[in-house]
């Protein structure tokens, strides 16, 4: 469910299981789908955000973290479902990044969906948008 607040959203989500639930407010509606492995193998769709615009509900003792090559991205995923509804990333690491697929309802078409080269990472960061 979304509640409109002058220009911005306020959107609510978590994972399959419910025990991890988020809020987050919503000033772009710009969403990135990344080509890199582990993105595509999670159907992560990327909304950055700035970390007080993100607020955990519930089931902070429900995750656990993943970290692989440079061990910057905390990859946080719910440790009873496995479901990835938000992580700490690499490139912005004083930020949150949101699953877009992991918000109530259907609310993806509210989200324009930009293609994000992450298998060649290192040449495209400075495209990512927050």
């Amino acid at each position: 469910m979304a509640i409109t607040i002058q220009e911005q959203m306020i959107y609510e989500g978590g994972c399959h299981c419910g025990k991890v639930r988020f809020r987050v407010v919503v000033d772009q509606h710009i969403a990135q789908d990344c080509n890199c492995s582990i993105c595509r193998k999670k159907g992560f769709l990327h909304l950055i955000v700035q970390r007080e615009q993100f607020n955990l509900l519930q089931g902070e003792d429900e995750l656990t973290t993943y970290r692989f090559n440079t061990g910057v991205a905390q990859h946080k995923f719910c440790r009873t479902c496995g479901i990835h509804s938000f992580y700490i990333p690499r490139s912005h690491p004083d930020c949150i990044d949101v699953n877009v697929r992991c918000f109530d309802g259907d609310v993806i078409s509210n989200f324009e969906t930009i293609p994000f080269d992450g298998m060649n990472w290192e040449a495209n960061i400075h495209k990512l948008i927050n």
